[in-house]
């Protein structure tokens, strides 16, 4: 396949990015999109250059960590895929692909492509873990979790972290992976004990870290690698609603 690439460069945030244009040939349809760039980036070097930086780990899909606009949207066009799962057979012989960072204040550029996400880790480090004594685990069914929860749960849990929900909402709202965050843990026994306090400081946390607000376009449930559900919005919602409620009451009495 003969491409070519318009590649957002940047040396850091504090300095002005351009779009760079790179012509590429014999390109392999079973290659993934990473490994695409792999090549060129091969290409880049041995002519000398600056190769073109990019976040990438287990090039698996679990990770989160290839945070790539690719035409416009995040981690390209496919349902269900990072951007690393992505093959060149889905674009066509002779294309223009756009490959730019997650655009969002919160997750200002490092390089290139790479972008930092540690704002996402400061809303975990504020709520998103239950207090447990450690030890040896416990058994499995020791506390009885309707299936129905367990599953949902579990479907919450499968948020990796990429950062696509925030690229794709026109207000930068970091709502849907909060409230997986919180949805997660909320629905089953271990995390309800703390569920008040968990989504007050998170919020809380989310608000300081510059994200938006939510309008419910959907944009970022539809853009999801991991299809993780708008639904889980209503439930951070209705648990942060809960949560005002009860403090409220307590500085009453």
């Amino acid at each position: 396949m003969n491409l070519t690439l318009k590649v957002w460069r940047q040396e850091n945030k504090d300095t002005r990015g351009e779009i760079e244009t790179y012509v590429v040939s014999d390109i392999p349809e079973e290659a993934s999109f990473l490994e695409m760039l792999d090549i060129v980036n091969n290409q880049i070097i041995e002519n000398g250059g600056d190769p073109i930086t990019f976040d990438h780990d287990c090039r698996e899909g679990i990770c989160g960590s290839c945070s790539l606009t690719i035409n416009g949207i995040p981690h390209g066009k496919g349902h269900g895929i990072t951007s690393c799962q992505l093959h060149m057979r889905k674009f066509s012989d002779g294309e223009t692909i756009y490959i730019e960072p997650f655009r969002a204040k919160p997750f200002p550029v490092l390089k290139d492509l790479m972008v930092d996400r540690s704002s996402f880790d400061r809303i975990i480090e504020s709520g998103g873990y239950v207090s447990v004594r450690t030890g040896s685990a416990v058994d499995a069914n020791s506390i009885p979790v309707e299936k129905k929860d367990a599953d949902t749960s579990f479907d919450a849990a499968t948020c990796i972290g990429c950062g696509a929900c925030v690229a794709a909402c026109k207000n930068s709202s970091a709502m849907l992976f909060t409230s997986a965050k919180v949805s997660h843990l909320s629905l089953l026994p271990q995390g309800q004990e703390e569920g008040k306090e968990r989504v007050a400081k998170m919020v809380a946390t989310m608000d300081e870290e510059g994200f938006g607000s939510c309008t419910n376009t959907g944009a970022c449930s539809a853009e999801c690698p991991k299809e993780i559900g708008q639904v889980n919005i209503a439930r951070l919602n209705q648990e942060y609603i809960s949560s005002s409620l009860s403090s409220l009451l307590k500085k009453k009495q």
